[in-house]
């Protein structure tokens, strides 16, 4: 299988830097002052080993929790406007949840407001499409 576009070559290290780096703008985006965290595992590792062995894509999942109810709407209300601003474009734009895709960046977003649960939170999952790794190796360092 062939993937419809030419991934981007770069090894692991660099590509996590950069989807943080996506992470901390949709932050900015969202507007909101919480407490941000992550799960244990940090950043998942996917090799994308149908296309070769060489590629593999990046998912980071992180939360904002602790505001009012207000701060969560106002966030997504925020990301709705300055998402399309910035070169996302909103594929999904529910009540709780949004997904947008960056085609220029070669990032997704989705983000979902649990508000009517005992600790609230904004759930961020930001994932990169594939890279091509400089090496076999690089990938199985992951």
């Amino acid at each position: 299988m062939e993937l419809p576009y030419t991934p981007e070559r770069m090894d692991p290290d660099p590509a996590r830097a950069k989807t943080r780096q996506v992470s901390a703008r949709l932050l900015e985006m969202a507007g909101v002052k919480g407490k941000v965290t992550e799960p244990r595992t940090g950043m998942g590792f996917v090799v994308c080993d149908e296309y070769g062995q060489d590629l593999y894509a990046l998912e980071h999942r992180w939360s904002v929790g602790g505001m009012t109810s207000d701060q969560y709407d106002a966030g997504m209300q925020n990301l709705r406007k300055a998402l399309g601003e910035n070169g996302w474009k909103i594929s999904k734009d529910g009540p709780d949840e949004i997904r947008a895709t960056n085609e220029t960046e070669h990032f997704f977003v989705e983000v979902t407001a649990h508000t009517a649960t005992l600790e609230p939170t904004l759930d961020f999952s930001v994932g990169s499409r594939c890279y091509r790794a400089a090496s076999h190796a690089a990938v199985n360092a992951g």
